[in-house]
């Protein structure tokens, strides 16, 4: 089995460069983010005719997250509200960036984790305590699915390795002590970082500024992650960076990392 994660940065910007990719990598799952698109202007079609079945959850212009997957899934929810009570969700599904759904057993967890802008800005303060409910909701699931795999754009490079040049990191929005922290805080639960599983040396990224040329220098981060429960972990046998979309005419940013079974 193959599941997948993906910011494509917009799905109708670039939906042929996803059903291109879906034909010729026959990933079983695939976890979107930064949709942009409202449920009801989802290209679902487009995916059934390449064989997917589709579950999205999105809002117009920001956010959004998906699911597309070769067999239907189970248990398809989104949103943090579906599992933990409004008092301790608030406002937070007001952005769309959580879903999840079952497949063989496997508990998928696909995010959208906020950028948090800068260090001075609420929305710094916004991801900090995004991650802290985030932890109660990988915990509520862990009760009732001790296979969970936990995928998408973390928006965090969780060590320094995950730069391409971590000089100031520290006061940098993604690396930042506070932000490590606040994940590292969510993976005592028992989860792991399978790419590391193996690749241990850095200059491995999944995400490059389209800015001062970054992808050909590559000047990149490594903030695409898929984190696995133990039983997961030691039945994954590869994970990858596929760079190649990242070539394309118009690319997202992001480019796929795949995991595999």
């Amino acid at each position: 089995m193959k599941i997948a994660t993906w910011n494509v940065n917009s799905i109708r910007t670039r939906l042929a460069h996803v059903t291109d990719w879906l034909t010729s990598s026959s990933v079983d799952v695939l976890c979107l983010q930064e949709t942009k698109v409202p449920d009801d202007l989802f290209p679902q079609a487009a995916f059934t005719e390449v064989g997917y079945h589709s579950y999205f959850y999105g809002q117009k212009s920001y956010n959004g997250v998906a699911l597309l997957s070769r067999s239907p899934l189970e248990k398809v929810q989104m949103g943090f509200g579906a599992v933990l009570p409004e008092s301790l969700v608030g406002d937070l599904d007001e952005q769309k960036r959580v879903i999840t759904g079952v497949i063989d057993g496997i508990q998928v967890v696909n995010l959208y984790v906020p950028n948090g802008s800068a260090l001075d800005s609420d929305k710094y303060v916004y991801k900090l305590h995004w991650l802290k409910v985030l932890r109660e909701y990988l915990q509520t699931l862990l009760e009732t699915s001790p296979s969970l795999l936990v995928c998408g754009d973390f928006n965090i490079a969780l060590e320094d390795i995950d730069i391409h040049n971590p000089k100031g990191r520290e006061k940098q929005v993604m690396a930042t002590d506070a932000e490590r922290d606040a994940l590292r805080n969510v993976l005592e639960l028992g989860l792991s970082d399978v790419f590391r599983k193996f690749t241990a040396e850095g200059g491995h990224f999944s995400w490059w500024d389209y800015r001062s040329a970054a992808f050909r220098r590559d000047a990149g981060w490594r903030i695409d992650h898929h984190y696995l429960t133990p039983e997961l972990y030691q039945r994954a046998i590869a994970c990858r960076i596929d760079k190649e979309p990242r070539k394309l005419e118009q690319p997202s940013d992001h480019t796929p990392v795949i995991v595999e079974f």
